[in-house]
Protein backbone atom coordinates (compact mmCIF):
# COMPACT_ATOMS: atom_id res chain seq x y z
CA UNK A 1 0.00 0.00 0.00
CA UNK A 2 1.63 3.64 -0.99
CA UNK A 3 1.97 5.98 2.35
CA UNK A 4 -1.10 5.14 4.70
CA UNK A 5 -2.09 9.02 4.72
CA UNK A 6 -1.26 10.33 1.41
CA UNK A 7 -3.84 6.90 0.20
CA UNK A 8 -6.48 8.01 2.84
CA UNK A 9 -6.40 11.43 1.88
CA UNK A 10 -8.92 11.89 -0.69
CA UNK A 11 -11.12 10.33 1.33
CA UNK A 12 -11.27 11.96 4.61
CA UNK A 13 -13.34 14.74 5.41
CA UNK A 14 -12.39 17.58 7.84
CA UNK A 15 -13.54 20.73 6.30
CA UNK A 16 -17.65 19.87 5.18
CA UNK A 17 -17.99 23.25 3.75
CA UNK A 18 -16.03 22.13 0.86
CA UNK A 19 -17.78 18.25 0.72
CA UNK A 20 -20.01 17.64 -2.11
CA UNK A 21 -20.71 13.98 -2.05
CA UNK A 22 -21.12 13.83 -6.29
CA UNK A 23 -17.93 14.64 -6.38
CA UNK A 24 -17.09 10.81 -4.37
CA UNK A 25 -17.24 8.02 -6.57
CA UNK A 26 -18.53 4.43 -4.98
CA UNK A 27 -15.95 2.75 -7.38
CA UNK A 28 -12.95 4.66 -6.95
CA UNK A 29 -9.69 2.80 -5.71
CA UNK A 30 -7.40 5.95 -5.47
CA UNK A 31 -5.33 4.29 -8.11
CA UNK A 32 -4.97 1.15 -5.67
CA UNK A 33 -5.78 -1.54 -7.37
CA UNK A 34 -6.46 -5.07 -5.25
CA UNK A 35 -7.26 -8.54 -5.74
CA UNK A 36 -9.53 -10.64 -2.73
CA UNK A 37 -6.30 -12.45 -1.40
CA UNK A 38 -4.59 -9.58 -1.66
CA UNK A 39 -7.14 -8.33 0.52
CA UNK A 40 -6.99 -10.20 3.09
CA UNK A 41 -3.33 -10.62 3.30
CA UNK A 42 -3.38 -6.52 3.73
CA UNK A 43 -6.06 -7.44 6.43
CA UNK A 44 -4.15 -9.75 8.21
CA UNK A 45 -1.45 -7.53 8.31
CA UNK A 46 -3.39 -4.59 9.62
CA UNK A 47 -4.92 -6.35 12.35
CA UNK A 48 -1.63 -7.58 13.84
CA UNK A 49 -1.05 -3.49 14.10
CA UNK A 50 -4.35 -3.29 15.46
CA UNK A 51 -4.31 -5.73 17.98
CA UNK A 52 -0.78 -4.60 19.70
CA UNK A 53 -2.04 -0.74 19.39
CA UNK A 54 -5.58 -2.11 21.35
CA UNK A 55 -3.43 -3.32 24.01
CA UNK A 56 -1.35 -0.21 24.43
CA UNK A 57 -5.02 1.44 24.22
CA UNK A 58 -6.43 -0.86 27.19
CA UNK A 59 -3.56 -0.88 29.31
CA UNK A 60 -2.73 3.04 28.63
CA UNK A 61 -6.74 3.42 30.14
CA UNK A 62 -6.90 7.12 28.86
CA UNK A 63 -7.82 7.17 25.74
CA UNK A 64 -11.53 5.40 24.20
CA UNK A 65 -12.51 5.04 20.88
CA UNK A 66 -15.83 5.21 18.89
CA UNK A 67 -15.98 4.24 15.19
CA UNK A 68 -19.71 5.30 13.57
CA UNK A 69 -20.54 3.15 10.71
CA UNK A 70 -23.40 4.46 8.78
CA UNK A 71 -24.57 4.02 4.73
CA UNK A 72 -27.30 2.71 2.71
CA UNK A 73 -28.69 -1.04 3.18
CA UNK A 74 -26.03 -3.70 1.70
CA UNK A 75 -23.42 -1.33 1.56
CA UNK A 76 -21.58 -3.54 3.63
CA UNK A 77 -21.57 -2.16 7.16
CA UNK A 78 -21.72 -5.67 8.93
CA UNK A 79 -19.20 -7.03 6.93
CA UNK A 80 -16.09 -4.41 7.33
CA UNK A 81 -17.45 -4.43 10.94
CA UNK A 82 -16.77 -8.54 11.00
CA UNK A 83 -13.07 -8.38 8.83
CA UNK A 84 -11.47 -5.52 10.40
CA UNK A 85 -12.34 -5.85 13.42
CA UNK A 86 -12.06 -9.93 14.15
CA UNK A 87 -8.80 -9.84 15.53
CA UNK A 88 -9.50 -7.72 18.37
CA UNK A 89 -9.81 -8.29 21.51
CA UNK A 90 -12.96 -8.72 22.48
CA UNK A 91 -13.13 -7.47 26.15
CA UNK A 92 -11.70 -4.38 24.74
CA UNK A 93 -14.56 -3.85 22.16
CA UNK A 94 -18.23 -3.47 21.99
CA UNK A 95 -20.24 -3.46 18.91
CA UNK A 96 -23.60 -1.58 19.75
CA UNK A 97 -26.32 -1.72 16.71
CA UNK A 98 -29.43 0.98 16.88
CA UNK A 99 -32.29 -0.41 15.25
CA UNK A 100 -35.53 1.55 15.77
CA UNK A 101 -36.49 3.19 18.79
CA UNK A 102 -38.26 2.02 22.04
CA UNK A 103 -40.86 3.60 23.98
CA UNK A 104 -38.52 4.04 26.29
CA UNK A 105 -35.61 5.49 24.40
CA UNK A 106 -38.17 7.65 22.33
CA UNK A 107 -38.66 9.08 26.28
CA UNK A 108 -35.87 11.01 26.60
CA UNK A 109 -33.28 13.05 23.79
CA UNK A 110 -32.08 11.82 20.83
CA UNK A 111 -29.07 11.57 22.06
CA UNK A 112 -29.51 9.29 24.99
CA UNK A 113 -30.02 5.65 23.82
CA UNK A 114 -25.88 6.01 22.14
CA UNK A 115 -25.07 8.02 25.04
CA UNK A 116 -25.67 5.15 27.46
CA UNK A 117 -22.89 2.81 25.12
CA UNK A 118 -20.17 5.04 24.82
CA UNK A 119 -17.24 3.22 25.19
CA UNK A 120 -15.46 3.35 28.59
CA UNK A 121 -11.10 4.79 28.55
CA UNK A 122 -8.92 1.99 26.99
CA UNK A 123 -11.90 0.37 25.36
CA UNK A 124 -13.05 0.27 21.08
CA UNK A 125 -17.04 0.81 20.92
CA UNK A 126 -18.56 0.44 17.44
CA UNK A 127 -21.86 1.68 16.62
CA UNK A 128 -23.32 -0.12 13.84
CA UNK A 129 -25.63 3.11 12.75
CA UNK A 130 -26.10 5.59 15.38
CA UNK A 131 -27.19 9.16 16.12
CA UNK A 132 -26.89 10.10 12.80
CA UNK A 133 -30.39 8.43 12.28
CA UNK A 134 -32.04 11.18 14.04
CA UNK A 135 -30.90 13.57 10.91
CA UNK A 136 -30.75 10.82 7.88
CA UNK A 137 -33.79 8.11 8.14
CA UNK A 138 -35.99 10.70 10.46
CA UNK A 139 -35.29 13.71 7.92
CA UNK A 140 -36.21 11.35 4.99
CA UNK A 141 -39.09 10.10 7.01
CA UNK A 142 -40.39 13.23 9.06
CA UNK A 143 -43.27 11.28 10.46
CA UNK A 144 -41.14 9.66 12.69
CA UNK A 145 -40.65 12.78 14.24
CA UNK A 146 -44.10 13.03 15.26
CA UNK A 147 -43.21 9.77 17.30
CA UNK A 148 -40.83 11.47 19.23
CA UNK A 149 -43.60 13.14 21.86
CA UNK A 150 -41.46 16.73 21.40
CA UNK A 151 -43.10 20.05 22.22
CA UNK A 152 -44.96 21.14 19.03
CA UNK A 153 -43.45 24.73 19.46
CA UNK A 154 -39.63 22.88 19.12
CA UNK A 155 -40.81 21.19 15.80
CA UNK A 156 -39.40 24.11 13.40
CA UNK A 157 -37.99 24.06 9.94
CA UNK A 158 -34.68 24.49 11.81
CA UNK A 159 -34.52 21.13 13.84
CA UNK A 160 -32.55 19.44 10.96
CA UNK A 161 -29.45 22.09 11.75
CA UNK A 162 -30.52 22.42 15.34
CA UNK A 163 -29.83 18.98 15.59
CA UNK A 164 -26.86 18.92 13.58
CA UNK A 165 -25.68 21.09 15.18
CA UNK A 166 -26.09 19.67 18.75
CA UNK A 167 -24.17 16.45 16.98
CA UNK A 168 -20.98 18.45 16.35
CA UNK A 169 -21.10 20.34 19.12
CA UNK A 170 -21.38 16.73 21.07
CA UNK A 171 -18.50 15.26 19.07
CA UNK A 172 -16.36 18.19 19.98
CA UNK A 173 -17.67 17.60 23.47
CA UNK A 174 -16.60 13.58 23.40
CA UNK A 175 -13.02 14.82 21.80
CA UNK A 176 -12.00 17.22 24.58
CA UNK A 177 -12.76 14.24 27.07
CA UNK A 178 -10.92 11.35 25.31
CA UNK A 179 -12.96 9.84 23.22
CA UNK A 180 -10.88 9.65 19.75
CA UNK A 181 -14.57 9.91 16.87
CA UNK A 182 -14.30 8.29 13.62
CA UNK A 183 -17.17 8.54 11.31
CA UNK A 184 -17.59 5.91 7.86
CA UNK A 185 -19.88 6.34 5.38
CA UNK A 186 -20.37 3.67 3.07
CA UNK A 187 -20.60 4.93 -0.32
CA UNK A 188 -22.09 2.15 -2.49
CA UNK A 189 -23.92 3.20 -5.54
CA UNK A 190 -27.52 2.58 -6.51
CA UNK A 191 -26.55 0.00 -9.41
CA UNK A 192 -24.17 -1.73 -6.58
CA UNK A 193 -27.00 -2.12 -4.24
CA UNK A 194 -29.26 -3.66 -6.48
CA UNK A 195 -27.04 -6.05 -7.43
CA UNK A 196 -26.33 -6.82 -3.90
CA UNK A 197 -30.37 -7.21 -3.03
CA UNK A 198 -30.97 -9.43 -5.73
CA UNK A 199 -27.93 -11.17 -4.74
CA UNK A 200 -29.68 -12.04 -0.95
CA UNK A 201 -32.52 -12.70 -3.32
CA UNK A 202 -31.02 -15.33 -5.74
CA UNK A 203 -29.12 -17.07 -2.64
CA UNK A 204 -31.06 -19.40 -0.36
CA UNK A 205 -28.17 -19.03 2.19
CA UNK A 206 -28.80 -15.14 2.30
CA UNK A 207 -32.55 -14.65 2.06
CA UNK A 208 -32.11 -14.34 5.75
CA UNK A 209 -30.65 -10.97 5.47
CA UNK A 210 -32.98 -9.54 3.06
CA UNK A 211 -35.63 -7.36 3.67
CA UNK A 212 -38.00 -5.76 2.06
CA UNK A 213 -37.76 -2.44 3.52
CA UNK A 214 -34.30 -2.19 1.96
CA UNK A 215 -36.32 -2.15 -1.67
CA UNK A 216 -38.54 0.47 -0.35
CA UNK A 217 -36.14 2.78 0.74
CA UNK A 218 -34.24 2.60 -2.47
CA UNK A 219 -37.45 4.73 -4.02
CA UNK A 220 -35.99 7.79 -1.27
CA UNK A 221 -32.47 7.41 -2.81
CA UNK A 222 -31.88 10.93 -3.56
CA UNK A 223 -33.74 12.30 -0.53
CA UNK A 224 -31.02 10.01 1.29
CA UNK A 225 -27.85 11.24 -0.59
CA UNK A 226 -28.39 14.82 -0.03
CA UNK A 227 -29.50 14.31 3.64
CA UNK A 228 -26.17 12.29 3.90
CA UNK A 229 -24.46 15.20 2.41
CA UNK A 230 -25.93 17.46 4.55
CA UNK A 231 -24.74 15.63 7.36
CA UNK A 232 -21.20 15.53 6.72
CA UNK A 233 -21.16 18.78 5.59
CA UNK A 234 -21.90 19.89 8.99
CA UNK A 235 -20.05 17.55 11.51
CA UNK A 236 -16.63 16.78 9.30
CA UNK A 237 -14.08 18.29 11.78
CA UNK A 238 -10.15 17.43 12.47
CA UNK A 239 -11.29 15.86 15.68
CA UNK A 240 -13.79 14.07 14.40
CA UNK A 241 -13.33 13.04 10.57
CA UNK A 242 -15.21 11.82 8.05
CA UNK A 243 -14.09 8.71 5.91
CA UNK A 244 -16.34 8.74 2.76
CA UNK A 245 -15.27 4.95 1.53
CA UNK A 246 -15.74 3.81 -1.85
CA UNK A 247 -18.03 0.67 -1.45
CA UNK A 248 -18.83 -0.73 -4.72
CA UNK A 249 -15.82 -2.96 -4.03
CA UNK A 250 -15.90 -4.59 -0.44
CA UNK A 251 -12.39 -6.03 0.19
CA UNK A 252 -11.19 -2.12 -0.85
CA UNK A 253 -13.69 -0.92 1.42
CA UNK A 254 -12.51 -3.17 4.48
CA UNK A 255 -8.97 -2.34 3.50
CA UNK A 256 -9.54 1.44 3.52
CA UNK A 257 -11.19 0.99 6.72
CA UNK A 258 -8.62 -1.01 8.16
CA UNK A 259 -6.20 1.62 7.40
CA UNK A 260 -8.28 4.57 8.52
CA UNK A 261 -8.28 3.06 12.30
CA UNK A 262 -4.78 2.45 12.04
CA UNK A 263 -3.92 6.15 10.88
CA UNK A 264 -5.83 7.71 13.49
CA UNK A 265 -4.32 5.72 16.14
CA UNK A 266 -1.17 6.13 15.40
CA UNK A 267 -2.11 9.76 16.22
CA UNK A 268 -3.28 8.97 19.48
CA UNK A 269 0.45 8.32 20.65
CA UNK A 270 -0.39 4.87 22.98
CA UNK A 271 2.36 3.16 24.83
CA UNK A 272 2.26 1.07 27.82
CA UNK A 273 2.37 2.68 30.81
CA UNK A 274 5.94 3.30 32.76
CA UNK A 275 6.39 2.28 36.40
CA UNK A 276 8.48 4.16 38.33
CA UNK A 277 11.72 3.32 39.61
CA UNK A 278 10.62 2.40 43.73
CA UNK A 279 7.78 0.22 41.95
CA UNK A 280 10.31 -1.79 39.09
CA UNK A 281 13.05 -2.20 42.47
CA UNK A 282 10.07 -3.71 44.51
CA UNK A 283 9.12 -6.05 41.03
CA UNK A 284 13.37 -7.08 41.23
CA UNK A 285 12.85 -8.13 44.74
CA UNK A 286 9.37 -10.10 44.34
CA UNK A 287 11.14 -11.62 41.11
CA UNK A 288 14.41 -13.01 43.00
CA UNK A 289 11.67 -14.18 46.21
CA UNK A 290 9.53 -16.24 43.00
CA UNK A 291 13.37 -17.59 41.85
CA UNK A 292 14.13 -18.92 44.96
CA UNK A 293 10.62 -20.14 45.88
Amino acid sequence: MPDIDAFLAPFRITDGSKFRLSKHDPRDTNGFDISKAAAKAKLDEGISHMREMQEKLFAQNEWSILLIFQAMDAAGKDGAIKHVMSGINPQGCQVHPFKAPSDEELDHDFLWRTTCRLPERGRIGIFNRSYYEEVLVVRVHPEILARQRLPMRLVTGSIWDERLKDICLFEDYLSRNGTKVLKFFLNVSKEEQKKRLIARIDDPSKNWKFDVKDVDERQHWDAYMQAYEAAIRATATEQAPWYVVPADDKWFTRVTVMAAIISEMRKLDLAFPLVSAATREKLAGIRKALEND
